[in-house]
């Protein structure tokens, strides 16, 4: 007999590409929790998503839907960079992890993590990389990635 309480908690949290309609499922709102993000109209959502697609794969937001709430409680990035360097080699570059402080704790994090550098490997990168928080270092270090160098930025607003 098949064990349905784990088929169903896999189907309750399954990763997948941003929708359109994500945007009423609190697709902002859950950024909000990362970093600053103001209000989008829809029209602007739908102008950037619409964007966003016209890269395909080198460019993917994925997110867990909660099945049961409707609402997104998980989200990340992970764009292509196409380089010259080994041999005109890719590199992904991972952004927007985000886990709604509700949801914490359900392993979501590794799941978008693993989804998003699955993804960054089966598109013939040799490498992903991202940045993180000194506070996220243990959980990426979980995920498989190692400190390597610094950071540095410079914003311009």
């Amino acid at each position: 007999m098949e064990n349905t309480d784990s088929s169903s908690e896999g189907n309750k949290f399954r990763v997948r590409k941003l929708e359109l309609s994500d945007k009423s499922k609190g697709f902002i709102e859950i950024l909000r929790q990362l970093t600053v993000c103001d209000s989008v109209s829809d029209k602007e959502f739908e102008d950037r998503f619409k964007e966003i697609s016209m890269y395909g794969d080198d460019h993917v937001i994925c997110v867990i839907e909660d099945e049961t709430s409707g609402k997104i409680i998980a989200s990340g990035s992970v764009f292509i960079e196409k380089k010259f360097i080994r041999k005109c080699g890719k590199v992904g570059h991972i952004e927007d992890v985000v886990v709604d402080a509700g949801a914490r704790g359900l392993q979501l994090g590794k799941k978008i993590v693993g989804f998003l550098a699955d993804h960054a490997r089966s598109m013939g990168c040799y490498k992903v990389i991202l940045d993180c928080s000194d506070e996220n270092k243990v959980f990426y270090e979980k995920c498989g990635f190692k400190q390597k160098e610094i950071q540095m930025v410079k914003y311009f607003v």
